[in-house]
């Protein structure tokens, strides 16, 4: 009988089933990744990447975080059978845990806001200064102050209980916790150093800060006129004492920088335990001090150093403690301490802050130890300059030397196995990381100490030392941005890198152990050297947290006291600890960003002009421009934790605004003169302005700056290219629209810029000019007042003669050279003629409106006015020639000016120049009529002109082309109108002005007309004149031909409404009349029988010579007086003579009622106006 298959054997054959289609989704899955990854890798390889180009960080989405954090408290930590090595070991490493929470605190809370504090204020000018920000940037950070009084009073509690902890651990007194006769924990000197060095450097940071105690004493000053009367403040005067007792505290210990001595200055002996008078403990510091000591001074000043010039600060601060503990003095340790300062003269704490050490034992030593004296002081202030001027000349050879070494690394590093295959090539990676992290601290601490020590002595740099600072600045970043680009390397390479270093201590351990098994003599010391090497294996086994560390530190000091390690297994035990908290704790990557940080260069910012400066003479460098921005970049992070503004983005800003406005000025505005120089000089080469030799002159290539990718700083992109582009677009734009006959020049400049320096030039799109273009209506609108002065004007043949010239020829102005120019700049410009031309004329009838209002011309015209009416029968309507001639020959009793002309002479150009500014109105209007009918010409009936738009709706097109077509309409209906019409703009200006002259507050200008027979007859003498200097040599104020006078006459007699007033004294009836009766005395003179009978008699040759030409200038200004009536006459029909105000009111009023019914159809009048 057959069985039957059970449930459970079914649920095996699923499990199998699903097994084996898991493992082939999964190698389905292996293979379209390995796929992916060749395809992503082809494309890297086919796109490439620019070695110049520095790696953004910012286009990294993914990234592994590789740091480790602890998880297991202490007391889990540290389980051994040796219960009173546990608590030892406990107490010890919560201590040094203490120690490093607290130094990151300090990094972390208080080293930047109090740094820069201050900063961004000085910027303001002073009188945008705003009262009381002193005492408003001091209140934003009293609170930061208050946590730092509880900082340092933490550091203070835990310095003691350190202190007091291995005291307690070495006496003789008390009893023996464990042995430690031979038991030396340098693992917590070690972290009172670094305890130390953290008071040390806020002590110096608010030192340092000169505008914290400024700003700090006005805060005092306010509180101070608070306290006498706090109502007048608004505050409760119960509340002012706590914070004045907060304020002396903060005070003494924190502004006065006392924070150290506050930590040092303490009774050590109140719990007991002996410290002061512990010879032991005593001894025991000593001779850990000397270690850590030993451990650093063979190493201080050079190049593979990492942070012992740090170590140094805290070894002397730990000798100072010592001091004030024992207050013993080992003279020659402390020489050696003193001589080590000629290694590191400047220590750079954090930033520009730095540490003198001479100057920190002289001020921190009691006087009464008698170890610094006033000579050692001098003497080690005297070798730090002459450091610094050593190592100043040795600064650009040492760049070399960093380029060469970086070089080296970066090659090693692209060039190097993909895979760990063997233990060699995990020890040589190791190696390689450890190299280049030393190579990029190193380069750090040397940028900083010179830049630093250049600034505390006031001492300037030379061009050539911050080139090479700058170099090696960019070298620095180069190799973060190595670190950046293998950052998967880096990471996978770490774990097995921590790995194989656990595995080397564990096999170093473990032999030691065995030493220590074979010895079968019990004793509590063997116990507790088994102890600590068991804790140290646990520690070891596992990741390398800092806390792991420090116990297993701890525990190989408790191990070592009956000296199982040889020495050399000591010290690589300690090389590999140290390798492991670099690559395991602190992480690759972070130790990259750390010892790579260029902050410091904010301090130094200005040197940044000097680099860009050189950069423009050396632009080779350009490649290094992205490592620069990336070296200000690094700034931003510390910027971030000020607390004296509202916001941080403030500083930010202002520093971001500061850098680009220098990087545009000292670079890019130099860069755009020097190509438009290039090529302005490369395309006028036949005029041979300068030698352009490059064997003799050089060549300064530009193009390495222009090939340098667009620079992201801040979020902002920095593109050079397009900024020069843009530059080089917009001047050659503006250029030609000032001078278009030079298009050709800046069309060939732009055609060179885009071969030899690869820029893609936009076209101006402006209309070639013409050879017979003349001057330019703009020229002539922006200095009216010139040409009307410069110029005169031909009524009759609408043309402008310059007056006088240095040249052999007289420029001319027509119709069609203002046609040319409406032509090139549009119908636009027609109107801003006319404003400008009313804004002019507004100047000079404030003068015309002066000269009339004269007593001495207004009591004369008034005069000569009323003899005229109380006479004008006896002239017989005529307006006597023998009184305009009186008053222009008596006006000269008024005054002559420099140039000897009267003032009926200037009233004269001043009328002339009104009519010169109407003539060329009326010759723009002439010239705009001009412009649209050649724009026009080629339509072919303007009396039946087709409507696009309307064919094309039964055409069933699209809208686009519907639209173009209505504009089509639009823009051919508009020229027809024009070229038809045309504005009158000689009578809008009529209309803006004539009301103003009309009104009655203006009643001294309604005596114009009388004065015009004076003026007529000064003008006739005036053109007479002029045009008897065109036969004569010389030809200076030789003119023939002035219109003006006449346009400006016509123009203010219609203003005034003046011309049947004028007509009423028919004065050139008057002259007509006067110059025939002259001509007839003359010709009786000579007809006369008896003047014949003396003349026969007499043969007075002279006599009838003299009529001769009395009878030809009477004949010359019966001539001119024509010509000014004829040309008065046409002027007049300009401005419609023939229709009076009240016709001119009648229709205005007409013509507004009808636009008020077009408007009120829906329709819009089609009037042109002019801006008053």
């Amino acid at each position: 009988m057959a069985s039957v298959p059970g449930e459970s054997d079914y649920d095996q054959v699923d499990e199998a089933s699903a097994r084996i289609v898991g493992e082939l989704q999964l190698k389905s899955y292996m293979r379209f990744m390995q796929d992916y990854v060749n395809e992503l890798s082809d494309f890297e390889s086919a796109i490439g990447r620019k070695h110049n180009e520095l790696w953004d960080r910012r286009l990294n989405p993914i990234a592994l975080q590789t740091t480790l954090n602890e998880k297991i408290s202490l007391p889990d930590l540290i389980q051994t059978d040796n219960k009173v090595l546990n608590k030892v070991l406990i107490v010890l490493s919560a201590l040094c845990v203490e120690i490093e929470k607290l130094e990151k605190e300090a990094i972390r809370d208080f080293y930047d806001p109090l740094m820069f504090y201050g900063e961004g204020a000085g910027d303001v000018d002073a009188d945008q200064k705003v009262e009381g920000n002193e005492q408003l940037q001091i209140g934003r950070i009293l609170p930061l102050l208050q946590k730092l009084t509880c900082f340092s009073q933490r550091c203070r509690e835990v310095v003691k209980n350190v202190v007091q902890q291995l005291a307690a651990l070495y006496n003789k007194s008390l009893p023996k916790v464990i042995d430690t006769t031979s038991v030396h924990f340098t693992t917590v000197f070690e972290h009172i150093c670094v305890l130390l060095r953290v008071l040390v450097t806020l002590d110096e940071i608010v030192a340092s800060n000169q505008t914290l105690h400024d700003h700090w004493a006005a805060y005092k000053t306010m509180m101070k006129s608070v306290h006498h009367s706090p109502g007048n403040f608004g505050v409760d005067a119960s509340k002012l004492k706590p914070l004045e007792k907060l304020l002396a505290r903060l005070e003494r210990q924190i502004i006065n920088s006392n924070m150290l001595n506050h930590a040092l200055n303490q009774d050590f002996d109140d719990s007991g335990i002996p410290v002061t008078k512990n010879t032991l403990f005593s001894e025991e510091f000593v001779y850990n001090l000397k270690i850590v000591f030993v451990n650093i001074e063979s190493k201080l000043g050079e190049q593979s150093e990492t942070d012992y010039h740090l170590q140094y600060v805290g070894v002397c601060a730990l000798f100072v403690l010592h001091y004030n503990l024992f207050h013993s003095l080992d003279k020659k340790f402390f020489k050696q301490i003193w001589d080590s300062q000629k290694k590191v003269p400047c220590i750079c704490l954090t930033g520009h802050v730095t540490l003198f050490p001479d100057v920190f034992l002289f001020e921190n030593m009691p006087p009464t130890s008698k170890a610094v004296d006033t000579r050692m002081k001098d003497q080690a202030a005297q070798i730090r300059n002459n450091w610094l001027l050593a190592k100043a000349q040795a600064i650009p050879r040492e760049c070399q030397s960093y380029y060469a070494a970086v070089n080296n690394w970066m090659v090693k590093m692209t060039s190097g196995p993909s895979a760990m295959k063997t233990i060699e090539d995990l020890a040589a990676r190791s190696r390689l990381f450890i190299e280049g992290l030393r190579l990029s601290n190193s380069l750090r601490v040397a940028i900083e100490t010179v830049t630093n020590l250049h600034a505390n002595i006031n001492k300037p740099m030379t061009k050539s030392e911050v080139l090479s600072l700058f170099r090696m600045i960019a070298l620095s970043k180069a190799t973060a941005d190595v670190f950046v680009q293998h950052s998967m390397v880096f990471v996978e390479s770490s774990m097995h890198i921590v790995q194989l270093l656990g595995f080397e201590i564990l096999k170093t351990l473990q032999a030691a152990k065995k030493r220590v098994v074979t010895d079968k003599k019990y004793s509590e010391r063997r116990l507790d050297i088994l102890s600590a090497l068991v804790l140290c294996e646990q520690c070891i086994a596992r990741c390398p947290t800092s806390q792991r560390l420090i116990v297993a530190k701890l525990a190989l000091a408790v191990a070592n006291q009956a000296r199982i390690f040889r020495e050399d297994e000591f010290t690589s035990l300690t090389t590999k600890f140290e390798r492991l908290r670099l690559i395991g704790t602190v992480g690759v990557l972070n130790a990259a960003k750390i010892v790579s940080d260029q902050s410091s260069l904010y301090w130094h910012r200005a040197l940044f002009h000097t680099y860009l400066d050189g950069l423009f003479q050396d632009p080779p460098d350009a490649a290094r421009l992205h490592y620069i921005f990336a070296a200000l970049e690094d700034c931003v992070v510390h910027l971030k934790r000020i607390k004296h503004f509202s916001s941080p983005l403030q500083l930010v800003e202002a520093f971001k605004e500061e850098i680009t406005l220098s990087f545009k000025q000292d670079l890019l505005d130099k860069m755009c003169k020097e190509i438009e120089n290039d090529l302005r000089l490369s395309v006028h080469i036949h005029l041979k302005l300068d030698d352009r030799n490059p064997f003799r002159v050089g060549v300064k290539s530009l193009r390495q700056l222009l090939a340098v990718q667009p620079i992201n700083f801040l979020g902002d992109f920095i593109d050079v290219k397009a900024y020069v582009t843009h530059y080089l677009d917009q001047t050659f734009y503006n250029l030609t629209t000032v001078a278009l006959h030079d298009w050709r020049t800046y069309a060939e400049m732009r055609n060179l810029a885009s071969q030899k320096y690869q820029l893609k030039m936009q076209e101006v799109h402006l209309p070639n000019q013409q050879l017979e273009q003349g001057l330019d209506v703009l020229e002539i609108m922006r200095n009216i007042h010139v040409f009307v002065s410069k110029y005169l004007y031909n009524l009759n043949n609408q043309i402008f003669v310059e007056s006088s010239s240095n040249n052999k020829h007289l420029n001319t102005i027509n119709i069609r050279h203002i046609a040319n120019s409406i032509r090139t700049h549009g119908t636009g410009i027609m109107n801003t003629t006319v404003n400008f031309t009313f804004q002019f004329l507004k100047k000079k009838f404030y003068i015309f409106s002066q000269f009339l209002f004269d007593e001495h011309i207004k009591s004369r015209l008034v005069k000569d006015m009323k003899e005229f009416r109380e006479n004008r029968e006896n002239y017989n309507q005529l307006y006597p020639y023998d009184k305009a001639d009186r008053f222009n020959r008596g006006i000269r009793k008024l005054g002559l000016s420099q140039d000897g002309s009267t003032y009926l002479d200037q009233f004269r150009l001043l009328i002339a120049h009104i009519g010169n500014a109407m003539g060329y109105i009326r010759m723009v209007r002439s010239g705009g009529l001009h412009c649209c009918s050649d724009a026009i010409r080629y339509v072919p009936d303007l009396e039946e002109i087709a409507n696009f738009e309307e064919l094309t709706k039964d055409e069933d097109l699209s809208s686009e082309v519907n639209v173009s077509f209505a504009q089509f309409d639009s823009v051919i209906g508009s020229l027809s109108k024009n070229s038809a019409e045309g504005s009158d703009y000689l009578h809008m200006l009529v209309d803006v002005f004539a009301p103003e002259f009309r009104s009655s507050k203006n009643m001294h200008l309604r005596n114009f007309y009388i004065i015009i027979p004076a003026l007529t007859l000064n003008f006739v003498e005036h053109i007479i004149g002029c045009k008897e200097k065109m036969n004569k040599k010389n030809k200076v104020g030789a003119s023939f031909t002035d219109d003006g006078f006449a346009m400006g006459l016509a123009y203010i007699l219609k203003l005034l409404n003046q011309y049947s007033k004028f007509d009423s004294l028919h004065w050139f009836q008057a002259v007509r009349r006067k110059y025939m009766e002259d001509v007839k005395s003359q010709q009786q003179a000579n007809s006369d029988p008896k003047s014949r009978r003396q003349g026969n008699a007499m043969e007075d040759e002279k006599l009838q010579q003299t009529r001769a030409l009395a009878l030809k200038r009477i004949n010359i200004y019966q001539r001119e007086f024509e010509l000014l009536y004829f040309s008065l006459s046409s002027a007049r029909i300009f401005f419609r003579a023939d229709v009076t105000a009240k016709e001119e009111a009648t229709k205005a009023g007409n013509e507004d009622k009808a636009a008020t019914d077009q408007s009120s159809s829906g329709e819009a009048p089609a009037a042109a106006s002019v801006s008053t």
